[in-house]
């Protein structure tokens, strides 16, 4: 009777599980759906499209031909005066090219691209040297910056945007592009810099100090032992700390909005899409595979760092 109920228990856990992995992956298959049907699929309530859309996919990759309209005959004879500059005569034609419509999905994931994983790489590179300063010297004030260190978590985003955003005004750097692009990196390095201290000082102090001893015995300096020796053990933690910080930059959307809506070339994948939301591009499919292809890097950014996530490298490192 014992060993009937276990059998039951265990069905019931999985049945729970398969139930609560299906509810939460039931909207990202109403999305990816959605991206591959066409307009008279839209209402189909089924997740199996009638017939497979690829076009928003190729549109949003760069991978359909700009189509031209007609040229009206009384702009023709304008384009044909020899006495009108050749930049004069572009920039008229330009205007009848057919590519107002065109989402540069392109150039806003490389901005994207260079935001989270520039301020994810700088935030590491800060979070090493805090974490082994606060995990294995002695100073003054060691536990106060310890304890303090995830402060800036106990106030929210929206209440520290207008007290940064005056700052970066009064700095100058909010007036302009590059300022408003320098203050993003820096908003997003506090942001992360103090959780990847937490992690990785927790993480050096699971490492024996004797290995790094060790090493200095050998002739190498603090320096050298750190790099040889305590970076090398700490890759799944290191790993873990750069898919965060980047997540945060990648998915970051209240202070782009702010610091980044009046220039469009810097802005953002989530800053586009709200655009794309709004504006007269607000095709379905094209929106729901803009998601899709914002949500890709995330997904292989873990896949190519499971790797990585495996503990237990220092067990029998040093003998007791």
């Amino acid at each position: 009777m014992l060993g009937k109920r276990t059998i039951k228990g265990r069905i019931a856990f999985v049945i729970a599980v398969a139930a609560l992995v299906a509810f939460s992956l039931l909207p990202f298959a109403q999305i990816l759906s959605t991206s591959l049907k066409h307009q008279f699929d839209w209402g189909n309530p089924s997740l199996i499209p009638q017939k497979l859309n690829l076009e928003a996919y190729k549109e949003l990759m760069g991978l359909t031909e700009v189509q031209k309209v007609e040229i009206p005959a009384a702009i023709q004879k304008i384009l044909d005066n020899p006495n009108l500059p050749q930049d004069k005569k572009d920039a008229i034609a330009a205007k009848y090219t057919a590519n107002d419509n065109l989402f540069p999905f392109g150039k806003y994931m490389l901005n994207s691209v260079i935001f989270s994983v520039g301020a994810a790489a700088i935030s590491l590179i800060l979070a090493v040297m805090g974490a082994y300063a606060i995990s294995r010297l002695r100073f003054k004030g060691q536990t106060v910056i310890q304890r303090s260190v995830l402060f800036v978590y106990m106030v929210g985003g929206v209440l520290l945007m207008v007290p940064l955003y005056q700052m970066a005004m009064n700095a100058g750097l909010a007036s302009t592009m590059w300022g408003s692009a320098i203050c993003i990196f820096l908003i997003y390095i506090v942001q992360t810099l103090p959780v990847g201290m937490y992690m990785l000082g927790n993480y050096f102090r699971g490492i024996p100090f004797a290995l790094e001893e060790a090493a200095m015995m050998d002739g190498c300096s603090r320096k050298e032992a750190i790099i040889t020796v305590v970076l090398p053990l700490s890759l799944p933690m290191l790993a873990t700390v750069f898919i965060y910080c980047f997540i945060i930059g990648w998915n970051e959307y209240l202070f782009a909005s702010v610091f980044l809506k009046q220039y469009p070339e810097f802005h953002t994948l989530p800053l586009a899409l709200q655009e794309l939301f709004v504006s007269k591009n607000a095709i379905w499919d094209r929106i729901m595979a803009a998601s899709m292809l914002t949500l890709a890097p995330i997904v292989v950014c873990f896949l190519l760092a499971s790797r990585f996530m495996k503990g237990g490298q220092t067990e029998g490192g040093v003998k007791g």
